[in-house]
């Protein structure tokens, strides 16, 4: 009773966050189910529920796109994804969620407090290839797709709208590849598909919550959600790693 509990609160909590920021599923969800729910589970949990968010994102909060803009970004993604997949049995997980932790708590409060962040503008399209691939990869590890990404959106400078289509788009496009490759791999199993059927509808309601609200408010205040949210996000993994080495 305790696991499924610990399931639905992890899905309403990131279904709302997904719906109004356009990522972060991952990231909000693992922080709850990290505590109950097997790592291998949590990711294919964590996939389904990212994918079935950007579904429902692509039909409520419908945003147009420059294939020439999205495509390095969705390139590099689909090298990447192999990569975390494949690194995914052999990587310390609570290692790997200390190390990104400290990133995020140190770079993205600097971010929301500094009164004007420098744009980053050199690289083009292939620095941002390679931003794809980092989100590729933290995907393939455990449906992260949208955290890197996202941060180098808000290092480039790009408005509320040309963001929320880059990134809702190479996450939507991301976690299809994902999926067929957890299932294809195995990592989806009979066992997983009732937690599937709990994750579903309760993440629904809260994902047009969030969607709606997303509607209503600024460039500025959507800057300020995102940061803070990466930066909650980065608490949160660097928390359950400690954690969970602590009791190791």
């Amino acid at each position: 009773m305790t696991l499924y509990l610990v399931v639905v609160a992890g899905a309403v909590v990131a279904g709302f966050v997904q719906g109004l920021s356009g990522f972060a599923f991952g990231l909000v969800a693992m922080s709850f189910w990290v505590w109950a729910v097997d790592p291998k589970v949590a990711a294919a949990l964590t996939v389904f529920g990212g994918l079935l968010g950007q579904l429902i994102a692509a039909f409520s909060v419908r945003r147009g796109f420059k294939w020439n803009q999205l495509l390095p970004f969705v390139l590099g993604g689909i090298t990447g994804i192999p990569v975390g997949v494949w690194l995914l049995p052999l990587v310390d997980a609570h290692t790997f969620k200390i190390g990104l932790g400290v990133i995020l708590l140190i770079w993205c409060p600097a971010m929301l407090f500094a009164q004007r962040i420098p744009k980053i503008s050199f690289g083009g399209r292939l620095a941002d290839g390679v931003v794809g691939l980092a989100g590729g990869v933290l995907g393939g590890f455990g449906g992260f797709t949208g955290v890197i990404p996202t941060l180098w959106c808000v290092l480039r400078g790009f408005p509320r709208e040309e963001q929320r289509a880059i990134i809702q788009n190479f996450n939507l496009a991301m976690l299809i590849v994902i999926m067929g490759t957890y299932i294809a791999a195995g990592l989806v199993t009979k066992a997983t598909l009732p937690l599937f059927a709990i994750v579903a509808p309760a993440m629904l309601i809260p994902t047009f919550l969030g969607t709606r609200m997303y509607k209503g408010i600024s460039d500025l205040r959507f800057r300020q959600i995102v940061l803070g949210l990466l930066t909650a996000s980065g608490l949160m993994m660097l928390t359950s790693g400690l954690w969970a080495v602590a009791k190791a």
